[in-house]
């Protein structure tokens, strides 16, 4: 298949490199679209599978001993999720839920996953370096919440969603906004904070000329 085909259909940027033909010919490939709301799983030791997003957005969390959801975390496309660390049943709780419409998942069970890996070093050295920026996420994420006050740490945390979803920025003059998909509470588990004082710290921002946050849309000034 020639290069003009290769990048023709959408791919989780493990398999980006290869053309759709050898794509869609991945043994264990299922492809899957999620509803609005819809969980992929909840009862997670009963999915023994690995999920590549393709498109939309996926709220990862579990459930404390109150039963309130607790978000660990919010994937975007080309991140994946599952039995990552290619071990049966070490979700422990772990949820994983649909945020927006139109979201699209790329799946496998772990035993064809584990044998594709087998099968193909390249593919295996990359889903090596993929899951290398995905720990070194979590790490940045961890050290924001340890060495930084409250404050700096909500704007690090809005600052780094902006870099994450800038190719769906809109720029206006000197103003940039991106659209918004959480609230208060999952931004206060995010940062290890309560909703109460993310509520305060963007009234503060905005009236301090830095970003405003609304159900839709987060927009930063003077950019």
């Amino acid at each position: 298949m020639s290069n003009a085909n290769t990048s023709s259909v959408k791919k989780p940027p493990l398999f980006s490199d290869l053309t759709d033909e050898e794509y869609f010919q991945l043994d264990g490939f299922n492809h899957r679209e999620v509803s609005h709301g819809e969980y992929i799983y909840f009862e997670a030791y009963k999915h023994p599978n690995i999920y590549f997003i393709k498109t939309g957005l996926i709220r990862l969390g579990y459930l404390d001993i109150m039963g309130n959801k607790i978000v660990k975390d919010i994937l975007r496309p080309g991140d994946f999720f599952g039995q990552v660390s290619l071990h049966k049943e070490n979700l422990n709780g772990e949820f994983a839920q649909a945020i927006k419409p139109g979201v699209t998942l790329c799946t496998f069970t772990l035993e064809s996953f584990n044998s594709m890996l087998a099968c193909s070093p390249k593919l295996a050295l990359k889903y090596s370096r993929i899951s290398g920026f995905r720990i070194r996420r979590f790490e940045n994420r961890l050290e924001n919440i340890l060495r930084n006050d409250v404050k700096t740490r909500l704007k690090m945390f809005l600052e780094q969603l902006l870099g994450e979803v800038f190719e769906s920025a809109r720029w206006l003059e000197r103003e940039v906004r991106i659209p918004n998909y959480l609230t208060h509470e999952e931004i206060a588990q995010l940062i290890g904070t309560s909703r109460q004082t993310v509520t305060t710290l963007l009234s503060i921002l905005k009236q301090e000329n830095i970003c405003s946050f609304s159900r839709k849309e987060l927009c930063f000034f003077n950019r």
